[in-house]
């Protein structure tokens, strides 16, 4: 038992590494090279990239940002199917009840590491695009239906914060309607409120009536109002 929780354990802390790889802070550093921390809303998401960097630039981050919940999620399949590690399964452990709780804390581990990177000193993004990578890995039902909220509120209100706050919502709505098991549900509520806890600057500027709409420059935010 002691070698699969170890097991176990490693898988969390690697998604938790993957989601803190900081692909926005790296492009605009190679391609500008400045500090994205520094400019529009201090945050490295895919959202800032696009403002930073331009359309293609936001776009290759938001698909590698996405990738990286993709990957955390793929690596817990892969440690219940991989026939070396099948051997250190405990006769004790239920498959089926461990494999959806493990992929719903390197998940949520994912999103921690995405928005608190060990990398950049425990800053980062907002953890939009991880959370859409790591949801159509969880459940690409879930996972497009969301992206098909997201991608209608955007359209209508061409405000980012405001339709990613909409696919937060939304998860958790079509986990329960998709019959999703207990803990993705649980995944779908926590990963939700921390999405629109890290936009609470965006959800003042909201009601401000201040938020900027795609294409628009937005003030700089020291990253603490960011974060």
């Amino acid at each position: 038992m002691a070698i699969w929780l170890t097991l176990c354990g490693a898988i969390v802390v690697i998604a938790y590494l993957l989601g803190s790889f900081p692909t926005g802070y790296i492009a605009v550093k190679q391609l500008k090279g400045i500090d994205i921390r520094e400019v529009g809303s201090g945050s490295t998401g895919a959202t800032n990239v696009l403002r930073t960097l331009g359309k293609g630039p936001g776009a290759l981050v938001l698909v590698l940002d996405s990738l990286k919940g993709v990957l955390a999620i793929a690596l817990v399949y892969w440690l219940f199917n991989f026939e070396a590690i099948k051997n250190y399964i405990p006769q004790t452990v239920d498959v089926q009840l461990w494999q959806p709780w493990l992929v719903t804390i390197s998940g949520l581990a994912a999103i921690l590491g995405h928005s608190k990177s060990i990398f950049l000193g425990f800053t980062g993004g907002k953890s939009v695009a991880i959370s859409l990578g790591i949801l159509l890995a969880m459940s690409w039902q879930v996972g497009l239906a969301t992206a098909g909220v997201f991608a209608v509120v955007v359209a209508i209100s061409r405000i980012v914060s405001l339709s990613s706050i909409a696919g937060a919502i939304a998860v958790s709505i079509f986990m329960v309607l998709l019959h999703q098991p207990l803990p993705y549900i649980l995944f779908g509520i926590a990963g939700g409120l921390y999405v629109i806890l890290r936009h609470r600057t965006n959800i003042e500027r909201l009601f401000a009536g201040t938020e900027p709409k795609i294409g628009q420059p937005v003030a700089t935010e020291p990253e603490q109002s960011a974060s």
